[in-house]
């Protein structure tokens, strides 16, 4: 017997509002000077954003614009950008890595996107609940050796009534657990704050996947937490499909400063082994990927993986 939990949240979560503020901040950074090196962290809730980050740029969006075109001209907004810091500048210039971190990046044959099983179902059941509730909301789903027995949906402004029958006709459980709290009509900014960053389990692969525990949004490919996971993701799925293997984990490990990784291995289908044919350095991967083409709003709603982005082909 196998159980597995997976989870997953609306664009309209209030920590998933704050990576959508902390994207959109970096890609009109980045849409103004493509070599903007940016590490923006974002709060907000309850009528108020704050900005908080380091930045070094030629470029000058205007910060407040681009935070009340998405949460809307009633909320204040403090924001407290300043550069980056000289010491981890000097790193960077040289084409190191602008912080140490390890990196896991994963890849299974056990479905069409490569990702498990369990957090694709609440992925898509989230999605499709979406389509008729767009507004903050949870879905979950259990699944035992395959076969899946519990899914839990939680959506603002529905009705039990309606959303039952909407869930079952996506997906077939034993269990439904339909608003358990009880039905609710205050969510996202006006009943929680939100933090960017904190879903990275959500933003991965789900529970039973191991992630290195950087997160992404608000951070340019400097930041290794990003880039490298994002190659570590694309180096799993060129072996699995290379290989016709069931499971590949990768992974990678950096030093501030430095180039190159200073670990750098795969597990394939339990075997350990180097990893060779990459340029792993931050420039390669961006070269590699195309990082400087994205579009990073695009990559922090409905998680980074498993969307046909350059690192998912």
């Amino acid at each position: 017997m196998k159980i597995k939990t997976a989870e997953f949240v609306s664009p309209k979560h209030p920590d998933k509002i704050c990576d959508f503020i902390a994207d959109s901040i970096l890609d009109a950074y980045l849409s103004g000077d493509k070599r903007s090196r940016v590490a923006i962290e974002v709060m907000g809730g309850h009528n108020l954003i704050t900005i908080n980050g380091e930045v070094t740029s030629l470029s000058e969006p205007d910060i407040e614009k681009v935070v009340k075109d998405i949460v809307g001209i009633d909320y204040r907004v403090i924001i407290n950008i300043v550069k980056q810091s000289p010491e981890i500048a000097q790193g960077v210039d040289t084409g190191g890595a602008g912080d140490q971190g390890i990196m896991l990046g994963y890849a299974t044959s056990e479905t069409e996107e490569l990702l498990p099983l369990e957090y694709k179902l609440a992925r898509n059941l989230c999605e499709k609940v979406y389509e008729k509730y767009p507004y903050d909301g949870k879905t979950q789903v259990t699944v035992n050796d395959g076969k899946v027995t519990t899914v839990v949906a939680s959506f603002q402004n529905s009705k039990n009534a309606d959303l039952l029958p909407l869930v079952q006709s996506i997906i077939e459980a034993d269990e439904y657990l339909i608003n358990p709290a009880g039905e609710w009509v205050q969510g996202g900014f006006d009943a929680d704050t939100g933090l960017s960053g904190r879903k990275l389990i959500v933003d991965n692969y789900g529970p039973e996947i191991s992630i290195g525990g950087g997160s992404y949004s608000g951070k340019d490919y400097t930041k290794v937490d990003r880039s490298g996971a994002y190659m570590a993701r694309k180096i799993s799925v060129d072996i699995l499909k290379k290989r016709g293997a069931k499971e590949v984990r990768t992974k990678l490990a950096y030093a501030i400063g430095k180039a190159e990784p200073v670990m750098a291995i795969s597990i394939v289908d339990g075997v350990e082994e180097e990893i060779a044919g990459y340029d792993l350095t931050p420039k390669g991967i961006r070269e590699f990927l195309k990082l400087d083409e994205v579009i990073y709003k695009d990559t922090c709603t409905w998680g980074h993986y498993g969307h046909n982005f350059n690192w998912d082909k």
